[in-house]
C-alpha cells in the first residue's frame, strides 16, 4: 500500500473534497484521483463516494488503520533523521502546561551554559499531543505529566521506540471554591466527590473519565469544559463555584477564591515524566541527563 496513495485518501475524506486536498497537498486535481483511484484498486474496493464525497464502509475501515499508519512511518524517518543527522544547536522542548516548574528552568541554564549558541524553544501543549510530536521530531523531547498512582508510569500511546524517565511526583488535591464546605479538611475521597459538580480540563487537569477510572465510581459529570491551558484562568472557574478539578497542591497555593483538599484516597499524584527518542549528543541529551538524574 502506497503511502502517499494512503496520505491522499486520508486528506480527500477528512476535507469532504479532491479539490481542496489537491491545494493542501499541492497536486493537480487529476493528480489526487489518479492516486484515489490507484489505491482504490490496490485494496480491491470502492473507498470514497463522489456525490457528495465521503468514505464508503471500507474507506472509513481503513481510515482506522491509515492514521497509526501514517504516524508511524512518520516516527520511523523522524527517528532514523536523529541518528543520523549531524548535531544540532536547536532544541525544541514540548512540555504539558502543569510540567513547567524549578527543576527545568535550572536544568535549562545548565544547557545555556554548556551550549551558549542554542537556540531554545519551550513549547507548552496538551499533554495528550506531546508523545506524538515526540515522535514524529517536531520537538526534540517533552514533559508529560497525570494521574498516576506512586512510582507508577504514566499511560502513553504506542508511538514509536520512545523512552520515558520520571522526573517528578507531587501529591494531589481538590481544587474548591473558598468557602466550600470540604474547605480546610485534611483529607478527601474523591468516590466521595462523585456526584459533584466538575470541571473538565482536559489540557490541565484529569478528565472525568480518567477520574472515574481511577476509582471505579461513576459518575463526575462535568458541569462545565476548560479548553485552556491557563491554570489560572481555570482556577478562576473554580473560585466562582462552576465545578471542582483535582489538580497538583502547589498549583493552588495562592490562588483568590480557591481552598485546597488534599486527595487521600483513591493513592494518586501527580506524575511528570521526561519522554524522548534517540538523543544524539547536543542540548537535548543533556537536558535529557539533568531532567532524569
Amino acid at each position: 500500500m502506497d503511502p502517499h496513495q494512503l496520505r491522499t485518501f486520508v486528506t480527500v475524506a477528512r476535507l469532504g473534497s479532491f479539490s481542496e486536498a489537491a491545494r493542501e497537498l499541492g497536486y493537480t486535481q487529476s493528480a489526487v484521483s489518479q492516486q484515489i483511484a490507484a489505491l482504490e484498486s490496490d485494496v480491491g474496493t470502492s473507498l470514497l463516494t463522489r456525490r457528495p464525497v465521503g468514505p464508503t464502509e471500507a474507506g472509513a475501515r481503513l481510515l482506522e488503520h491509515a492514521g497509526p499508519l501514517l504516524l508511524r512511518l512518520d516516527a520511523a524517518r523522524a527517528d532514523v533523521a536523529r541518528l543520523v543527522g549531524a548535531p544540532s544547536a536547536r532544541l525544541v522542548l514540548g512540555t504539558a502546561p502543569l510540567a513547567v516548574g524549578a527543576a527545568l528552568g535550572s536544568a535549562l541554564a545548565e544547557v545555556r551554559r554548556a551550549y551558549p549558541r542554542v537556540d531554545l524553544t519551550v513549547r507548552v501543549v496538551a499533554r495528550e499531543a506531546l508523545p506524538t510530536l515526540v515522535a514524529t521530531g517536531e520537538v526534540d523531547l517533552a514533559l508529560v505529566d497525570g494521574l498516576a498512582a506512586p512510582s507508577d508510569p504514566l499511560p502513553l500511546p504506542d508511538v514509536g521506540p520512545l523512552s520515558t524517565v520520571a522526573v517528578d511526583e507531587r501529591p494531589l488535591a481538590v481544587a474548591l471554591p473558598a468557602g466550600h464546605p470540604l474547605a480546610g479538611r485534611r483529607g478527601v475521597a474523591l468516590a466521595d466527590l462523585s456526584a459533584a459538580r466538575w470541571l473538565d480540563a482536559p489540557g490541565i487537569a484529569p478528565t472525568a473519565d480518567r477520574l472515574r477510572a481511577a476509582t471505579a465510581v461513576d459518575g463526575f459529570r462535568p458541569a462545565a469544559r476548560y479548553l485552556g491551558g491557563d491554570v489560572r484562568g481555570l482556577l478562576a472557574l473554580v473560585a466562582a463555584g462552576h465545578g471542582l478539578a483535582v489538580l497538583p497542591a502547589a498549583a493552588l497555593d495562592g490562588a483568590p477564591g480557591v481552598a485546597a483538599a488534599p486527595v487521600r484516597a483513591p493513592r494518586l499524584v501527580h506524575r511528570t515524566e521526561l519522554v524522548h527518542g534517540s538523543l544524539p549528543e547536543g542540548p537535548a541529551a543533556l537536558l535529557a541527563r539533568l531532567l532524569g538524574g
